[in-house]
């Protein structure tokens, strides 16, 4: 059959859409991608099992949407898969409309986490034919295939799909998928290229990503009440840390990778952690690549950040959110703010470049605290515990404990129903004594500690080759390519 994993272009004034793969969508002025590795799985799996598989990103490739709809037309696949979130589910609702009328026989498959919490919703709103419940969706379509060709007569749970005029499913998915099953993805067939060079992660280039484990093994109480990928990994799950230092070594070899960036949600800590650190070391990968990956505060001591220093880690990326102890506790954050500071020190003793998320907006906050959060961003960028940060407005989306915690409270600002206004361009929830546009404000101004003397003559400081100088001059035009993203919303 032939199968095309796709993500159409969705032309904005705002400017790129950071789609895939991605927890939190937001339009950028200055274009980043991320290697969407769940879909790359999708197509790997399916290429394997014999298909004609088109890996067709709409987005990374700049098509118009013109032209991907006269492409997708002619072309006509048997299945095409696409990822959707929620700013964007409107849109692709349209967009599938306008697909049937160029191919209605082509068979359009949802995948996310916003059509895992509500698959009821597009099934109704849209001309789909199958929606992906959970997050593993790349074994879900193959099984999706084997059975539209015949090959198996069980769909697995965790699919819907329209039978006799009816909306029917298979019942809720399942996570009982063997990770370790799953093989090297195919990064030619998957366009790895696309996502290589501009991509913030990578200071060496080309990078690429991969995703040990799915998701985040912080899971007291459902995990953070303000993220949405539980709804699709309500438990963890990994490979064995042989497996992928088994891929980073193919990595090496057959693309000559220098930067690898895990997107588990958190990477896994201590005994599997200290284990694939040392297959780094052994095999010497540690001086071939630059490794970087998500982590919480708490996770390693002291002396396993040095092991992982010594194995060729160069950035951890941390959610801070909040200055406020308060807030830290509503949104089951498992950590203190003096545990923050501690979590930041030690590892850039060690060696070890930080990048934090902030967040701002929060309907329990008042002005002080989002100041607070700005004046803790600018102390740990200014000590130099960490190098760089991303601010974001909170938008809690469906499936979320915040969004339920919103929709029961009354938080909303408008619809929550208006999907299209989640694309952080404005708050979607109200604040006790602070405007829209003054939530917005605070946004940008942690952007700006980026330019702060004190904080450049940091980075000055660290500059050891015309690469780092490059690096430098890329992240400042990504910090300005912000600051004009958020002074377009206001």
């Amino acid at each position: 059959m032939k199968i095309s994993i796709s993500y159409p272009p969705l032309q904005s004034a705002a400017g790129v859409p950071l789609l895939s793969q991605n927890r939190q969508f937001q339009y950028f002025h200055t274009p980043t991608y991320i290697y969407p590795v769940v879909p790359a799985y999708a197509a790997t799996l399916l290429r394997n099992a014999g298909n004609d598989v088109i890996w067709d990103d709409g987005i990374s490739e700049e098509k118009t949407c013109s032209q991907w709809l006269d492409e997708f037309g002619k072309s006509r696949p048997d299945v095409i898969m696409i990822e959707t979130k929620t700013p964007v589910i409107k849109k692709h609702w349209h967009i599938i409309s306008d697909m049937k009328k160029r191919a209605p026989d082509s068979k359009i498959v949802l995948v996310g986490d916003h059509v895992t919490a509500l698959p009821l919703e597009s099934m109704e709103q849209s001309q789909v034919d199958f929606i992906l419940t959970g997050g593993d969706y790349d074994f879900l379509l193959l099984n999706l295939i084997g059975f539209l060709a015949g090959e198996t007569n069980r769909l697995e749970p965790g699919i819907w799909y329209r039978e006799s005029g009816s909306v029917r499913n298979t019942g809720k998915f399942q996570l009982n998928h063997n990770l370790d099953d799953l093989p090297f993805i195919d990064r030619d067939l998957t366009k790895w290229r696309l996502y290589s060079e501009r991509n913030g992660n990578f200071r060496a280039t080309p990078g690429t990503y991969t995703m040990v484990g799915r998701d985040c093994w912080w899971r007291r109480d459902g995990g953070c009440t303000f993220c949405s990928w539980p709804t699709m990994y309500p438990v963890f799950r990994t490979r064995k840390p042989e497996l992928l230092v088994d891929e980073i070594g193919f990595l090496i070899e057959k693309y000559k990778v220098k930067s690898v960036f895990d997107d588990t949600g958190c990477f896994p800590a201590g005994n599997w952690l200290r284990k694939f650190a040392w297959l780094m070391i052994d095999r010497g990968y540690n001086n071939e690549v630059q490794f970087s990956c998500n982590m919480r505060f708490g996770a390693a001591t002291r002396d396993d950040y040095r092991l992982m220093k010594k194995a060729g880690f160069r950035m951890l990326l941390f959610g801070v959110e909040s200055s406020s102890q308060a807030t830290l506790d509503r949104l089951n954050k498992g950590t203190t703010v003096e545990g923050i500071l501690d979590g930041c020190r030690v590892p850039y003793e060690e060696g070890l470049e930080l990048h934090i998320t902030i967040m701002v907006g929060y309907p329990w906050e008042k002005r002080v605290d989002a100041l607070s959060t700005l004046n803790l961003a600018k102390t740990l960028m200014e000590k130099g515990w960490a190098a760089t940060l991303q601010s974001t407005i909170v938008i809690p989306y469906p499936g979320s404990k915040l969004y339920a915690e919103a929709l029961e409270n009354g938080w909303f600002r408008f619809d929550p129903k208006d999907y299209n206004r989640f694309d952080m361009r404005e708050p979607v929830l109200s604040t006790p004594d602070m405007a829209p546009e003054e939530v917005v404000k605070i946004c940008d101004e942690i952007y700006k500690v980026f330019l702060s003397p004190k904080y450049m003559l940091r980075q000055l400081a660290r500059t050891r080759s015309l690469r780092d100088v490059e690096y430098s001059v890329e992240g400042i035009a990504r910090v300005l390519g912000h600051v004009k993203d958020f002074a377009k919303s206001k």
